[in-house]
């Protein structure tokens, strides 16, 4: 019997055979459904394998405020480029892979601490397992941005990181899709939609939820959906995040080379040019980092006391008053009575909220705790 990695090459395989219109859009789905439930099988085999002592991997406990991750081919400049950001020295070489595990750096700028992972290099099957790919993979899949690093002389380095990082489930610089699929007990799979579905037919998303063994739910689209937004919302374990293309070693290019890799690169992704070597781009690549990991200031006013307006606390910008309770003691969510805000996200000042009351930039906070 085939493995389940052969399975999936068998149905990618099929998948590339088949070109792709709106009359098979229906069919490549399925195909994509089969190789969802495969590779979550494949997870779960590999999950059980971990805890039962199957062998070594690396795991890296998340720090700070946020935490980005380098992704790139060895011997792009990665370490060199952490050694730039943070104040580890990792190992640096001619050849490649110089760096064999994870290697975690702090980047402190502008009141955030951000954990910057410095990861072996990828390479192609990585999503398979090859050069340690899967643990690679499931760290670049907990961190909250993605920093692609490539040189403007390796031509096809993007396009296969990014299949790599597709293939495990990352969905980069996209917006989650707008699908909603409820189970029922009865009734079939009912489709309702808020606007004209022009890729796909009802029966054909019909036809993919049930590759996924449902037979009855009320299905919600609130976008034009394709039968990858089907996939990815019933397989669950997508990751949708941030990602950005560093392109180093601009030292070293022409303006023809520069021009070249740019025309390579995703047209609606930000590109940042640096030199590892040089420091140029560098200050502007940390102020890149900073604006989109999405953070806001938050203004602590202990009790009795006059609030701290020069060092703001920065959280994510979802957060809640249980996430600052956690992220300043454990005890002040296990204490909390009640807290009050002033700012943009209370009605009025010193409004009392709770813990998952959500907060804004710049809101002046006081937690109540029991004694």
């Amino acid at each position: 019997m085939a493995t389940i990695d052969e399975q999936i090459k068998s149905l990618e395989e099929e998948i590339s055979k088949t070109k792709y219109n709106k009359a098979t859009q229906g069919h490549i789905g399925k195909l994509k459904a089969k190789i969802a439930a495969l590779r979550e099988r494949q997870e779960k085999a590999q999950a059980h394998a971990k805890s039962s002592g199957g062998g070594p991997g690396f795991e890296v406990k998340k720090s700070g405020d946020a935490s980005v991750a380098l992704v790139g081919f060895p011997s792009v400049g990665k370490s060199s480029l952490i050694s730039q950001l943070t104040d580890v020295e990792s190992d640096t070489g001619t050849f490649a892979f110089t760096t064999l595990t994870c290697i975690p750096g702090v980047l402190h700028h502008r009141g955030a601490t951000i954990q910057i992972l410095d990861l072996p290099g990828l390479i192609k099957g990585a999503a398979e397992g090859k050069g340690r790919g899967r643990e690679i993979l499931n760290v670049i899949r907990s961190c909250d941005m993605v920093l692609y690093v490539v040189d403007p002389f390796q031509d096809s380095h993007f396009d296969i990181l990014d299949m790599e990082l597709w293939r495990s489930g990352m969905r980069l610089n996209q917006p989650k899709p707008q699908v909603f699929v409820d189970r029922t007990d009865r009734g079939g799979i009912v489709v309702r939609s808020t606007l004209e579905q022009t890729n796909l037919s009802e029966e054909e998303i019909q036809a993919i939820i049930r590759s996924f063994g449902i037979v009855s739910a009320n299905v919600t689209l609130r976008t034009n959906v394709t039968d990858d937004h089907i996939v990815d919302t019933l397989a669950g374990n997508r990751i949708y995040s941030d990602a950005v293309v560093v392109l180093n070693k601009v030292d070293l290019a022409t303006d023809k080379d520069l021009k070249k890799s740019r025309d390579m690169l995703p047209k609606d992704w930000p590109v940042l040019p640096v030199s590892a070597k040089t420091g140029q781009g560098i200050e502007e690549m940390k102020d890149f980092i900073f604006d989109n990991l999405h953070f806001m200031s938050i203004y602590l006013k202990p009790q009795g006391q006059d609030a701290d307006l020069v060092e703001p606390l920065i959280v994510k910008d979802t957060s809640t008053v249980r996430d600052v309770c956690v992220k300043l003691h454990r005890d002040f969510e296990r204490k909390f009575r009640y807290a009050r805000v002033k700012g943009p996200s209370a009605k009025f000042d010193w409004q009392r909220v709770g813990l998952d009351h959500l907060l804004k930039d710049e809101d002046l906070l006081t937690i109540i705790v029991r004694k």
